[in-house]
């Protein structure tokens, strides 16, 4: 894959935005900025205009689904894939009706959370 934009990574655990960076980087995405919460990734988006938001849902000071709902109201036009352990359907279906790209579980092998990302990328930014 070859996309080269921005990526704004959201996580509250240190140690996911590690491997989800590896996991970025072995598929072609060296440019990552980095956020713990929904409001710290409200102000990181607005200060490095990312070209894609991956999401974690559950977080402190705001959640995922409301900071999707927020970094959405900011900019329609935002690329934002979650990337979370949750996976009941309320909370997909919140995330997809709140403008998500896709919804990628945490727990799945790595070889997979690469792929899926690869094709949501590639097709957000049409690199097919």
């Amino acid at each position: 894959m070859n996309f080269t934009g921005m990526i704004l990574l959201v996580d509250d655990e240190p140690h996911i935005r590690k491997f989800v960076s590896l996991i970025l980087k072995q598929i072609g995405s060296p440019i990552i900025v980095e956020a713990s919460n929904g409001e710290e990734a409200l102000a990181v988006y607005r200060r490095e205009n990312p070209d894609l938001v991956l999401m974690d849902v559950s977080m402190p000071r705001m959640d995922g689904i409301e900071a999707l709902k927020a970094l959405k109201a900011f900019d329609p036009n935002c690329a934002v894939i979650m990337l979370t352990s949750l996976a009941n359907r309320e909370t997909i279906d919140q995330a997809l009706e709140a403008g998500a790209l896709n919804y990628i579980r945490k727990d799945t092998p790595k070889e997979e959370i690469a792929k899926a990302l690869e094709e949501t990328i590639s097709a957000a930014f049409d690199l097919g």
